[in-house]
């Protein structure tokens, strides 16, 4: 195998934990700041009472082809994703957290360029505030001073949410290969998400690709099974996950 080969096989396998499924759930699943156990323990897939579903409905005119899609995307993960990030448990807990915290901070620009588009200028400025903070006394965001001292707390922001806030509804709902639940709305919001996000663009693509395979194995690390939660004790999961998705979609805008 040449080295041209063997760059594109571990591009392709990267890519494949990346776009796993917990892009699908991960806005379902509660933020978990202090990363205690018992956040996932009382997420939003585990606490029916928690989710207290309104009458969400959404155009799923691909429904066939999306449930073939959710199947497959629900073996991949149960299968190979989420084995691969409960071996990462090996790792200290204090470094997966250090992990998560540092990514975490470099996402700030996506933030504040969120919160200004939907005027929320406190917002903005809490999130800056927080990168100086975490940056400087947190070590290049390795830690959250900013959180644990100041009580700054994170406002995640994304183009999704800033177009919902605005008015533009979901449109299309579709559930993309390996990625997982999304929508015409949002899946334009990750696109340009990804525009200012610096992961992308300070790193070339592998390097980038390869720091987000980390981010997300890291994140799911810390996941309680929320996902088995709530499929496997629900009777149709694909409607479960959608409803779900679309519950945390609602509540992010409104928010």
């Amino acid at each position: 195998m040449t080295f041209d080969n063997l760059s594109m096989a571990r591009a392709a396998l990267m890519a494949i934990i990346l776009l796993s499924p917990i892009a699908s759930y991960a806005d379902e699943v509660e933020e978990f700041p202090e990363f205690d156990d018992a956040e996932f323990a009382d997420d939003d897939f585990a606490d029916d009472e928690a989710l207290e579903f309104d009458e969400l409905s959404v155009w799923d005119p691909l429904e066939p082809v999306n449930r073939g899609i959710f199947w497959f995307n629900d073996k991949a993960y149960r299968y190979m994703i989420k084995p691969v990030a409960r071996g990462f448990r090996v790792v200290p807990r204090p470094i997966r957290k250090s992990g998560a915290n540092f990514f975490s901070n470099l996402l700030t620009p996506v933030y504040v360029v969120n919160s200004l588009l939907q005027l929320k200028i406190k917002t903005a400025g809490i999130e800056l505030a927080r990168f100086g903070i975490n940056t400087t006394i947190g070590i290049v965001g390795l830690f959250d001073p900013a959180d644990k001292h100041f009580n700054l707390k994170k406002h995640p922001e994304d183009l999704g949410q800033t177009l919902g806030t605005y008015g533009i509804g979901h449109g299309l709902y579709i559930v993309i290969p390996i990625l997982g639940s999304s929508s015409a709305r949002d899946g334009i919001g990750m696109f340009g998400d990804a525009a200012v996000d610096p992961i992308f663009r300070i790193f070339n693509n592998q390097d980038a690709l390869a720091a987000k395979v980390f981010d997300n194995i890291n994140y799911l690390s810390f996941d309680n099974d929320a996902y088995e939660s709530l499929t496997d004790d629900s009777i149709d999961p694909y409607a479960a996950i959608r409803d779900a998705y679309l519950q945390s979609r609602k509540k992010s805008v409104a928010e």
